[in-house]
């Protein structure tokens, strides 16, 4: 039987506070990731793009030991699935056809942000770091979960370390794959190219010549530089994305003047400018080791832009300013063209019923063969040239390959 320390509820971040959230967030000597800064979930909630009227009710999760919140966990109500990037619509699905009520469920995520961060924030314990917090943290969400009766609990973009952890208390666990771009000491763009196999190398120079071929210039944009203007020019690209992609934009106009104004030397805008206009840009986060791409858009279609704009200048950026990798966002095969790799991501589960856990329990044992089965595939494919270095990746790939 699970035994869980004493968790509480807060329906808004302001309940924790800034101080509290961010003791938890800095002390387990992690590298800093901007989505599970206070200010970004605090300007997801102030700007109502997270809310329970679009379905993400905040339900944090804090745990005190005397006075003192030794952990965290970003929490959401869910009244649907939207804006998560791990699907489970066929398990909806099934547990509907079987008269149950998938909705609503609880969901510990970053909103519409499909990259990997700790979702337990935790102090280090008695000498053992910040493991057995993590545990009861876990232990005390699930029983949240089974005691509101909600169907279910999704941990999702984890971390490898706490994936395990989930796993030994009872969580379900779930392996999927991302391109993610590895800086292997490079001193510029062209050191990158040099790695790769002389075919895709030719194609990238082709395509970022063509990508600015109609006067096409490119700022980055970060810091005090940001301004409104920027934000104006910026959200009716995202719109469009957004309206093509989703029928509707997630994050409404107020979050990013807010998240602009809280964290701005964290914000990177890499803007395309033609004839004096600005025609195209994607919002990129700027973590301690890693550049986080999210949003894209434009009002000029020109070929190849959205590569030079998302992939091309985020490395550039990236090896420029010394970080070690450049997280892309989710889905898109064509990242591998372009030297992106195949790496794992991880989620966890806690379904109550017994059931539909089994069912669930044998979809996602499937499910983790056909992942290893992919990336090693997409591996002996690879873009690079016979003989370069890629340990970065497959170190991290191996972890979870699985016999059947």
């Amino acid at each position: 039987m699970l035994q869980a320390h004493q968790c509480e509820v807060a329906y808004e971040i302001d309940d924790i506070g800034q101080d509290a959230w961010d003791s938890c967030t800095l002390a387990n000597g992690s590298a800093y990731n901007p989505f599970v800064d206070y200010r970004f979930l605090k300007a997801l909630e102030e700007s109502k793009s997270v809310c329970a009227e679009t379905g993400w009710q905040p339900f944090h999760v804090q745990m005190k030991q005397a006075d003192e919140v030794v952990a965290v966990m970003p929490m959401y109500l869910k009244s649907h699935s939207h804006g998560e990037f791990v699907f489970d619509g066929s398990w909806a699905n099934a547990w509907y056809q079987a008269g149950g009520k998938y909705y609503p469920k609880l969901q510990s995520s970053v909103p519409f942000t499909p990259a990997t961060g700790s979702r337990l924030l935790a102090k280090s314990s008695s000498g053992t770091g910040s493991a057995n917090y993590e545990r009861s943290l876990l232990i005390g969400a699930a029983k949240i979960c089974e005691h509101i009766g909600v169907s279910s609990l999704h941990i999702t973009f984890m971390p490898r370390e706490q994936w395990d952890v989930a796993g030994k208390v009872g969580y379900l666990q779930r392996v999927d794959r991302q391109f993610h771009w590895g800086n292997h000491g490079y001193g510029s763009f062209t050191d990158f190219l040099s790695d790769l196999s002389s075919k895709k190398r030719k194609n990238i120079r082709r395509e970022r010549r063509d990508a600015l071929a109609s006067d096409v210039e490119i700022e980055w944009i970060t810091g005090n530089d940001l301004n409104e203007s920027h934000w104006d020019a910026f959200y009716e690209f995202y719109e469009d994305t957004s309206f093509r992609k989703w029928g509707a934009a997630y994050l409404n106009r107020d979050f990013f003047s807010l998240v602009s104004e809280a964290m701005s030397e964290q914000v990177l805008l890499i803007l395309g400018k033609r004839h004096g206009r600005y025609v195209a840009g994607a919002i990129n986060f700027i973590g301690e080791d890693t550049l986080f791409g999210r949003n894209w858009g434009c009002t000029e279609h020109h070929r190849f832009l959205h590569f030079e704009i998302c992939y091309y200048q985020a490395i550039d950026y990236a090896i420029e300013h010394g970080l070690r990798f450049v997280e892309a966002g989710a889905q898109g095969g064509h990242k591998f063209l372009r030297g992106y790799m195949p790496r794992p991501t991880y989620s966890a589960h806690w379904i109550p019923n017994e059931q539909f856990r089994e069912a669930v329990a044998h979809f996602l044992s499937s499910e983790k063969n056909y992942v290893a089965r992919d990336i090693d595939y997409l591996e002996a494919r690879s873009p690079f040239k016979e003989g370069v270095d890629l340990a970065t990746y497959r170190d991290k790939a191996n972890d979870f390959r699985y016999t059947p």
